[in-house]
């Protein structure tokens, strides 16, 4: 079977302020901290029963693993469910049912009393802390964030592999043009090197996160992840530190993002074939450069 050159991510029970800066911050490396979260009230208190009996009667917008097609929006949902229902669905059987950015401050602002902005020289942006759920058939396909955050990931009641590649790394991940993301034909479980050569050039890291773990995920770092079994997860955002990279996520945000979204309302499937094409012919180049092929 083929797969990717994945070493583990560092991981540490504990970590000081200037550890953390000096050897993950700011050479930008992953590193997942296993006892961050034990002294939270969510340490205790966040199982999926808790969100349950908390905002059951919320409803809430579900997504599959299937990539949108043609004219469709990636944001559009493909059912929505209360979310009581869609927890006893997490608990009792594997779904590829997730739920997508879950605004905490908006939804359910209890849960901010759960949970502390950790002091690790990171200057988090506090009015967008997201909960991400999913099932066991879960997956995220691989991408980066938009706004390229240095971003602090929790995991709770549950278990979940992520798998993450520097940016260095784009080069051999076959990048769509104006998109965060790579040809989403490209199984990332079960690479195609026949069909995708250039994965085989790329190097990962893999973290296997449990309940209360916290995963570093430096800005721009791509990243894939599946579910193990039902859970859910926060993310915590800080904004790129570097001038240069604080512009591109500019540029993502307020340019590239709604050139993509209009040739697409226009163009639909037409223009993500043309991307996927583009996306081949760049790399195919990249390599050539390099003497791979």
């Amino acid at each position: 079977m083929n797969t990717f050159k994945v070493s583990p991510v560092t991981t540490v029970e504990h970590i000081s302020k200037e550890d953390f800066i000096k050897h993950h911050y700011k050479p930008q490396k992953p590193v997942l901290i296993t006892g961050l979260t034990k002294d939270w009230p969510a340490f205790e208190k966040w199982k999926l029963s808790y969100v349950q009996e908390k905002a059951g009667d919320q409803v809430v917008p579900l997504y599959n693993n299937e990539p949108a097609k043609d004219k469709q929006s990636v944001y559009e949902p493909v059912k929505k469910m209360k979310l009581y229902d869609y927890v006893e669905l997490l608990k009792t059987e594997p779904t590829d049912l997730r739920i997508f950015f879950y605004n905490i401050l908006k939804e359910m602002p209890e849960l901010l009393q759960d949970f502390e902005y950790p002091d690790l020289g990171l200057k988090f942006f506090k009015k967008l802390p997201a909960l991400f759920f999913g099932g066991g058939k879960s997956k995220v396909f691989m991408h980066y964030d938009i706004d390229l955050p240095d971003a602090m990931h929790f995991h709770f009641d549950g278990n979940k592999e992520v798998t993450l590649f520097s940016p260095e790394q784009t080069q051999y991940l076959y990048k769509v043009p104006f998109s965060i993301h790579n040809i989403e034909d490209i199984d990332m479980d079960k690479p195609d090197f026949d069909k995708y050569p250039a994965l085989k050039y790329a190097e990962g890291i893999r973290a296997e996160m449990k309940h209360g773990d916290a995963l570093y995920m430096p800005s721009g770092y791509w990243h894939s992840i599946r579910y193990l079994n039902g859970g859910f997860s926060m993310t915590l955002r800080a904004l790129p530190r570097k001038p240069s990279r604080f512009a591109n996520m500019l540029y993502n945000v307020m340019i590239m993002r709604h050139i993509d979204n209009i040739t697409r309302k226009y163009a639909g499937q037409k223009w993500l074939d043309y991307k996927d094409r583009w996306a081949i012919k760049r790399t195919e180049r990249t390599l050539k450069a390099q003497n791979l092929i």
